[in-house]
């Protein structure tokens, strides 16, 4: 069934205009009409099996009717991703939200090779692997920020894991073997690495676990993709104890 994330509050009966954007999927790509069934949800009120009621010129109406799960959220992760070229990027965005992250934030560095990101546009790909991964909320994407101001603000009790290619770090699945679950950030560096002056400041940080992903070099999209899921297996969602 079509899924679909709406801004509006949800409950029985609640009656709500679709925007231009999903009336336009629905009427025209996906030839609904009304009476037929869709899913709705709002990272708020759960995810509920709505009936479109009418299908008009400017918008798709929509009833909410059934409650088919209530809101759950999965772990509190956040991806942590050096700028990197467009097309990487929007792929690492809609990984990550296939990949259960809560929160990508973009880092710039020394050596990053990108200066700027279209947020708007990186939030529309993660509403959209959200629709299609079946989860419950949509990740937020937030504005770029400097590696060092983004640590300076660093929430306290939120681990890190750094992906350090260039030292002595354990492999993934042995540093975080003895680490507790909670609120995480995974942070991945430029396809240049992170300068000495960097990497010796994140090694330095109490807060902080560095790792190694291999004894190859990835790229940025393929070392997110394979943090987040060495990290969902051990800590995450994907392991013994489900995340809450």
């Amino acid at each position: 069934m079509i899924r679909l994330f709406v801004p509006h509050d949800l409950a029985a009966g609640a009656e709500l205009a679709l925007d231009p954007g999903q009336s336009r999927y629905l009427a025209a790509v996906m030839r609904q009409v009304a009476g037929d069934e869709v899913l709705l949800f709002n990272g708020r009120d759960g995810e509920w099996r709505a009936r479109i009621t009418v299908v008009g010129k400017r918008a798709v109406g929509v009833r909410a009717e059934l409650l088919e799960r209530p809101q759950r959220v999965g772990p509190d992760l956040d991806l942590l991703i050096a700028l990197v070229k467009r097309g990487r990027l929007e792929t690492i965005v809609e990984k990550a939200a296939e990949l259960g992250a809560r929160r990508v934030r973009l880092v710039t560095t020394e050596r990053t090779n990108a200066d700027r990101a279209r947020v708007e546009r990186l939030t529309a790909i993660g509403t959209e692997a959200a629709e299609q991964t079946g989860r419950l909320d949509v990740p937020e994407v937030l504005e770029p920020v400097k590696l060092e101001k983004l640590i300076a603000g660093w929430e306290s009790g939120r681990r890190l894991l750094f992906c350090d290619e260039a030292g002595d770090a354990k492999p993934v699945q042995a540093a975080l073997a003895d680490q507790a679950t909670g609120p995480w950030g995974v942070l991945i560096g430029p396809e240049g690495g992170f300068s000495p002056k960097e990497r010796d400041m994140l090694r330095a940080l109490p807060f902080a676990t560095a790792a190694t992903l291999g004894p190859r070099i990835l790229r940025a999209d393929t070392a997110a993709i394979s943090a987040l899921t060495l990290w969902q297996a051990a800590l995450g969602d994907w392991g013994p104890t489900l995340a809450s």
